[in-house]
């Protein structure tokens, strides 16, 4: 069985939203995923080598796996707005997906500043029902902010670089210490925060997940 790829747009709040749909190679989906991107003012787009990883990772356990750009990346409408914007943007994904695939439980995941963003959508109590779990991939740590977090009852896996500059081990350790259960931290050898030298143990990991 070949995968299943779609390029598509999403109406969202600030104009057409460009996406990726796809489906696992071997099997029909048994659940269903949400992978935001990094900063999209450094560069982040939802064909970065880590949001790919993580995807071709879901989609191996049976996900159908859902990328976009956010407003003003590529073919996106709109311009950067400072993360709430961001944010109401990967809301929109989601119910796009939801519509879709309405009977499948479904992951967020996130890399970097998308991390944040999968994190702050599947914490906050609007979506129901809510997200399986979090993948909280290179999560920056300098932002230092983790206002919505705090009681999050979703279960959530943070997955880091040991050499991540944005993203120290000892600095995520002590927030991931602070916050509910359930959690879990996951450390990956690697030379960056972009997991240089480890994007195959990366995908392996979230292989692992299920």
């Amino acid at each position: 069985m070949s995968r299943k790829i779609e390029s598509l747009f999403v109406a969202g709040p600030a104009g057409k939203l460009e996406a990726l749909l796809e489906e696992p190679e071997d099997s029909a989906p048994r659940a269903a995923a949400l992978v935001c991107h990094p900063h999209p003012q450094h560069g982040g787009t939802m064909h970065n080598k880590v949001v790919y990883r993580v995807a071709r990772g879901l989609r191996r356990t049976g996900h159908v796996v859902l990328r976009f750009n956010y407003r003003g990346v590529n073919l996106s409408e709109g311009s950067y707005a400072h993360g709430e914007g961001e944010l109401e943007d990967a809301r929109t994904a989601l119910a796009y997906l939801r519509e879709r695939f309405p009977a499948l439980p479904y992951t967020l995941a996130g890399f970097s500043f998308g991390s944040r963003i999968a994190l702050r959508l599947g914490c906050g109590a609007a979506v129901a029902p809510g997200p399986s779990r979090i993948i909280a991939v290179g999560f920056p740590t300098a932002y230092r902010n983790t206002a919505g977090l705090d009681g999050c009852q979703t279960p959530r896996i943070f997955i880091q670089s040991t050499n991540d500059e944005f993203g120290a081990v000892n600095e995520l350790r002590a927030t991931v210490d602070d916050l509910s259960e359930p959690k879990q931290l996951i450390l990956i050898e690697a030379r960056d925060h972009f997991f240089t030298g480890a994007l195959e143990q990366l995908e392996e990991e979230v292989v692992r997940l299920g």
